[in-house]
């Protein structure tokens, strides 16, 4: 779509799409998923897939409409919760930290380095064994197993953002007489807080993961324990119950995440790209010659009109 200036030139003008329109395409989309959901598990079609055994979108919202009802599923989305929330500040706060100690100390680095490499790549699950032979209750196991996953994405993210920062900055700040703590609060942590709270918007993610993991295993109360319950007593609109449960949870807690990165860093220029929008193609041959203000033409060099 174009509008013409008032110089009569054209100018590509992206239409922004209407917001009403882009959440009824999304209701769309999860009417038509639930609708084929409900259309395979209510006629129990066994092709290549077998959906004799899955619960109905209607018995999964029954099933859920009964635990909204009771005092359990408050008491599980609270434990959840907590374990989730602790685990991921400890790990935050530890991540950064070590994060941008590694990146601007060598000595920290060849010191650190070789131990965090070696256990960066266990997954946080394999370390249930080991965090109930270190901590005397299993909450606290829980809580450890949740902060080292999200440790590892926050301390990777933070330490490659440093890393790329420009020296120029840092030159700057020296030439006017400051410290390395003015470095640190003014030039190293604002300009690495974009590549931060994007290892804080994976380490979030991956904390639900093994935190559910981690209770189904050794827990006692909690959406993945109760989830864990369901499975085994084969109540599986429970387990769908507790599924959507994690999958809103996770959705909640990495939104709230990228929104205070956003508001955080409102200070970085945002990009104007809409998605679906024309991107203007440059003009060619005639056109392109029209488009030269008659300034240009009589300043310009006859070879460069042609």
């Amino acid at each position: 779509m174009t509008r013409r200036t008032p110089q009569g030139e054209n100018r590509f003008a992206p239409r922004r799409p209407r917001r009403s329109g882009r959440y009824a395409l999304r209701l769309a989309s999860l009417a038509a998923v639930l609708g084929a959901w409900q259309l395979l598990a209510g006629l129990k079609v066994d092709l290549w897939l077998r959906f004799s055994q899955f619960p109905t979108v209607t018995d999964v919202a029954r099933t859920f409409a009964d635990r909204l009802s009771g005092p359990d599923y408050w008491t599980d989305l609270t434990d959840s919760l907590t374990r989730i929330l602790t685990g991921f500040l400890l790990a935050a706060v530890l991540g950064v930290a070590t994060g941008v100690l590694v990146a601007r100390s060598r000595l920290a680095e060849d010191l650190l380095g070789p131990v965090l490499e070696v256990i960066r790549p266990i997954p946080a699950i394999a370390l249930v064994p080991v965090a109930i032979l270190l901590f005397p209750s299993n909450e606290q196991g829980i809580v450890f197993i949740t902060c080292t996953a999200a440790f590892f994405p926050v301390l990777v993210s933070t330490r490659h953002a440093v890393r790329a920062l420009t020296p120029v900055w840092e030159e700057a700040v020296l030439t006017m007489g400051g410290g390395r703590w003015r470095i640190l609060g003014s030039v190293v942590l604002p300009g690495a807080l974009p590549g931060i709270f994007g290892g804080l918007s994976v380490g979030i993610g991956v904390s639900w993961i093994c935190v559910i993991s981690a209770e189904m295993i050794s827990g006692q109360y909690g959406v993945g324990y109760r989830t864990w319950q369901d499975y085994t007593v084969v109540n599986y609109a429970g387990v769908f119950v507790g599924m959507i449960t994690i999958g809103v949870l996770g959705w909640v807690t990495s939104t709230a995440v990228e929104l205070l990165g956003r508001r955080l860093t409102r200070w970085l220029p945002r990009t104007s790209y809409l998605p679906g929008a024309r991107t203007p193609r440059p003009a060619r041959g005639a056109a392109a010659a029209a488009q030269v203000s008659p300034t240009t033409k009589e300043e310009a060099p006859h070879d460069q009109l042609v």
